[in-house]
């Protein structure tokens, strides 16, 4: 049995502080090609995750979170947010579940934030026709503070 109790939790923050990215996984899942993908991702204020869907292959997405706070959003295709949702158990707001195909984001508000994450399987890159083609590219450092400042504005 795996426990995931706050020792895990801090240790799991711990390393993503660490981490240029500001973020670690830790799979509770023995292997990549595993038919559910099962995971804690600690994420630090500041990571940048693009915006992306999982169309290909087709993959829902649940998000619970076990502390800390993240904003969801949601995108059209050309890019306009049609719904944002502070997640936080403070707030009694505990996760969200994101279609296939759908565009989505996310914004970390509190250091220490822990989610748990459940996708099917296997563990695949996102291709790029699943990065948002209006969201900033990895190495667009002012691209990514007006884009982090404009999912936490509205």
């Amino acid at each position: 049995m795996k426990i995931i109790d706050e020792a895990l939790l801090d240790h799991t923050s711990e390393e993503a502080r660490k981490e240029s990215r500001l973020r670690k996984n830790h799979n509770l899942h023995e292997r990549l090609c595993d038919p559910v993908n099962r995971l804690l991702n600690a994420l630090e204020p500041g990571t940048y995750i693009p915006a992306h869907r999982h169309s290909h292959p087709a993959k829902d997405e649940t998000v619970i979170v076990l502390r800390g706070s993240v904003v969801s959003v949601i995108f059209d295709n050309a890019g306009n947010i049609v719904e944002r949702v502070e997640v936080s158990p403070a707030l009694g707001v505990y996760g969200f579940d994101i279609p296939a195909g759908q565009w989505h984001g996310l914004l970390v508000k509190e250091s220490g934030t822990v989610v748990f994450e459940v996708k099917k399987g296997p563990f695949t890159p996102l291709s790029e026709e699943d990065i948002a083609p209006w969201t900033p590219r990895t190495d667009d450092k002012e691209g990514i503070a007006r884009y982090l400042n404009r999912l936490s504005e509205e």
